[in-house]
């Protein structure tokens, strides 16, 4: 049995985190609530993608110990682990083929382009999956408190001045 209540996620709710893949990818997202993330992509082949208000599923697997997945209007799944005790991230993301074959597609403000989204990935091709399953350091960890819409707010291009520097 567990010696703590898996139920309880105070304590992850409204982090802002960025972290850095081993394959040098950088992407931060924010813990918006229980059910919601925003989130960024700076590097990687979908940089400068960011997006608002995602559902998601966001479960306490340890103590300091977070799961977090989601499925994007893309057709993209993502499953992460973050482990704030260790600054350790491990992510999975499979990406649709349409998405590898074409990444600057989806290389905007998501949430402006929900429909077009939705239209390329039933226009696919969605297989073969390409699936990138990387540890992350987690470079940067701040509390914003919940429904902070001021954390994610602007695409990479346009980052505010106590964003981190290995990031602008």
């Amino acid at each position: 049995m567990a010696n703590f209540d898996k139920h309880d996620l105070g304590h992850f709710l409204g982090k802002h985190l960025v972290y850095t893949y081993d394959n040098g990818w950088n992407y931060e997202i924010y813990v918006k609530n229980a059910t919601t993330l925003d989130y960024r992509i700076h590097s990687g082949i979908v940089a400068n993608r960011w997006v608002k208000n995602q559902t998601a599923f966001i479960n306490r697997v340890a103590e300091e110990t977070y799961k977090i997945s989601w499925t994007e209007p893309t057709g993209t799944d993502v499953s992460l682990i973050a482990n704030l005790t260790d600054r350790l991230f491990h992510g999975t993301i499979f990406f649709p083929r349409w998405v590898i074959d074409n990444p600057q597609k989806t290389v905007c403000f998501q949430n402006e382009h929900i429909a077009k989204m939705e239209a390329y990935r039933t226009e696919g091709p969605a297989y073969p999956t390409e699936v990138i399953d990387e540890f992350a350091t987690i470079t940067f960890i701040r509390d914003c408190g919940l429904d902070n819409d001021q954390v994610i707010n602007c695409p990479a291009s346009e980052l505010p001045a106590d964003f981190p520097a290995n990031l602008r």
